[in-house]
């Protein structure tokens, strides 16, 4: 037999931190929640949120809420050895995913992961799982998961307001000690985001997650940025122009419109394609290929005809035309090599190359 041991920490030296998977009623319909949760260890502060998945970005996300909640930042935070922080080893050989160890320096904290099979280092975080489950979860339905999260914070502050037996203390007392000696936060806490780069699509909308999102009609077939936070989507084409959704949690495949970007009924939404027009305009030999091309490309659309209006403006027309011409006859849609087929063609009429460099002396 191997006696049990016990682990003390000082106030303000570590929060641990570990999810799990629930299943919770939301909507009328019973689905699987990850349920991230962060414990003081000295003082027993428990905060907890439910996300449909656990990524980076949602941990980041909840460690920021976290951390506001503490109004403050622990010494080191413990975790499991999850790849979602851990870029590789486990234990004390454990090696931080860098955008991970950014994250932690801003607030001032390191992150540490216990040793495989250890799994009483990680108690403090571990037990409220099952009380999470039994409790606060069994017999409620949420309307969404601001909803959810919103009663889960004030399920937690009325927790840390009960007296535990086994601290003979109420965590929130204990936590009015610890608090001094925990890490201020910054002056200015950004909002966690993460960037993508989209373009809008022939319907007016930016995918993200599967989501799709309503733009200005005239924004289609332009390249946008979209900032994605926890709780919205931001669309931006330029300095001027900004649009904001309000963020759907899962990936549904919803289709998200706002009002002023429906085009009024009878009004004709205007051509997705309008370097189509300008192809047939300058060159109505190609309008065949044109067609197959939209057809066969394997680029989006508007991405192979404005690659198409370029090499129409910038080659001379015989040589293009005879590259369309045999492209066409062969079925190849791959633009890039009917570029280099125009520039083989440009080579041989147009430079006179000479084959024998020894008559020049």
């Amino acid at each position: 037999m191997v006696a049990a041991g016990r682990y003390h920490f000082c106030p303000g030296e570590e929060l641990q931190h570990d999810t799990s998977p629930h299943p919770v009623q939301l909507e009328g319909k019973l689905r699987k929640a990850q349920t991230a949760s962060a414990v003081l260890c000295y003082s027993r502060m428990l905060f907890f949120q439910l996300y449909p998945t656990f990524t980076r970005f949602d941990c980041k996300v909840f460690l920021v809420e976290a951390l506001r909640y503490f109004n403050g930042a622990a010494k080191r935070v413990m975790i499991d050895n999850t790849h979602v922080v851990v870029l590789r080893g486990t234990g004390r050989a454990m090696v931080t995913v860098p955008e991970m160890a950014a994250f932690a320096d801003r607030f001032g904290f390191c992150f540490a992961a216990h040793e495989l099979g250890d799994t009483n280092r990680s108690a403090r975080v571990e037990r409220p799982f099952w009380f999470i489950e039994t409790n606060f979860l069994a017999g409620r339905s949420f309307t969404s998961w601001q909803d959810l999260n919103q009663q889960a914070r004030q399920w937690c502050d009325r927790v840390n307001g009960t007296y535990k037996k086994h601290l003979r203390a109420v965590p929130r007392e204990l936590f009015a000690m610890e608090q001094q000696h925990l890490r201020p936060l910054p002056v200015w806490v950004p909002e966690v985001y993460r960037l993508h780069e989209r373009m809008v699509d022939v319907e007016g909308y930016v995918t993200v997650n599967t989501n799709r999102y309503s733009v200005p009609v005239d924004w289609i077939g332009r390249r946008v940025e979209v900032r994605e936070t926890s709780s919205k989507i931001e669309i931006q084409l330029d300095a001027r122009h900004l649009v904001t959704h309000q963020r759907v949690a899962e990936a549904e495949r919803r289709h998200v419109m706002l009002a002023e970007h429906r085009p009024p009924r009878g009004v004709k939404r205007p051509d997705p394609h309008p370097e189509e027009a300008q192809l047939l305009k300058a060159v109505p030999e190609i309008a065949g290929y044109v067609v197959a091309l939209k057809q066969h490309s394997r680029k989006m659309v508007v991405l192979a005809l404005r690659q198409l209006l370029r090499m129409v403006r910038e080659y001379p027309r015989a040589p293009l035309l005879a590259a369309v011409a045999e492209a066409a006859r062969y079925g190849l849609y791959d633009l890039n090599r009917v570029e280099r087929m125009i520039l083989r063609q440009v080579a041989r009429d147009y430079f006179l190359l000479n084959d024998n460099p020894e008559s020049e002396s």
